[in-house]
């Protein structure tokens, strides 16, 4: 073997997992790169500027509950592309890759487990699939986790993560909105809190319905929270919007959120509101 092939097969080679775009990354607020392991055990917290990025079911359940442990709850089986609905792409087609990217059903996953020790039913919007919007598929899930709440006698957890509704579903993606409030109805009939974690982004026709009814609102920080956006609200007004408009520190400040709760600090905090709620019912 001549020198040059020992000097090449000496030098370790790259593997396809360990390419800069797997090791690192780069965080949206402050531009900084961080190790893909660091950030996965800060929570997917930026350790630099604390901005929280986006996560879907998986993780956030394996925050939440007690060692990771739960129970998903079957989606919901409803027709799909009811309307045959096609700009460049098939709805359809939308669907399959959105499945393939996620590995989810649809946009809202609900499981069961516990909270240091108490159990609860918590739903998840995944902004990774088509931007969470809310169609059919999420409103029967959501409809779904209240009605698994009431019959565990369990309080209701959900985060949401949402562009607004589902624009490939037409009238049929509003409808989700009164559906989901006569879920939170009954599930409040039936003596059983309601939670709602607001998450980056939370938008449109979440925002006007379910994300904004909870017992207690809490969202993380820095999360984009509003209806229409910030853009089309100055069109509309014409008027310069103060900063930090829409923003959970905002909102908290002007009375429509209860708390805004760091991600590491989140699961001592539901269990906290789950053991004050335990305590009531006992009294």
């Amino acid at each position: 073997m001549s020198w040059i092939n020992r000097v090449r097969n000496a030098i370790a080679s790259v593997t396809h997992k360990q390419t800069a775009d797997n090791l690192w990354n780069k965080c949206p607020a402050c531009g900084q790169l961080v190790f893909n392991k660091e950030y996965e055990e800060n929570l997917f917290v930026c350790p630099k500027c604390e901005h929280h990025g986006r996560i879907g079911p998986r993780a956030r359940f394996a925050q939440l509950f007690d060692e990771g442990r739960h129970e998903l709850l079957p989606a919901p089986r409803v027709p799909e592309d009811p309307l045959r609905f096609r700009d460049t792409k098939r709805y359809s087609d939308r669907l399959k890759a959105a499945r393939t990217a996620t590995g989810e059903p649809d946009a809202f996953v609900n499981a069961i487990g516990t909270i240091a020790g108490q159990r609860a039913v918590v739903g998840v919007q995944d902004f990774a699939f088509m931007g969470g919007s809310m169609g059919v598929a999420v409103g029967e899930a959501f409809v779904a986790g209240a009605r698994a709440a009431t019959a565990e006698r369990a309080p209701f957890i959900v985060f949401t993560a949402a562009g607004g509704a589902r624009m490939q579903e037409g009238i049929l993606s509003l409808m989700q909105m009164p559906r989901a409030t006569a879920a939170i109805a009954e599930l409040k009939d039936a003596g059983q809190p309601y939670f709602v974690v607001l998450t980056d982004p939370t938008t449109g026709g979440v925002t006007a319905s379910f994300a904004m009814l909870g017992d207690v609102q809490i969202a993380e920080p820095g999360a984009l929270i509003g209806f229409a956006g910030q853009r089309v609200i100055e069109q509309t007004i014409r008027e310069t919007l103060p900063e930090g408009f829409q923003r959970a520190e905002y909102l908290l400040e002007h009375g429509m959120l209860d708390m805004v709760v760091h991600r590491r600090d989140l699961r001592d905090t539901l269990a906290r509101l789950l053991g004050y709620v335990r305590a009531e019912v006992v009294a």
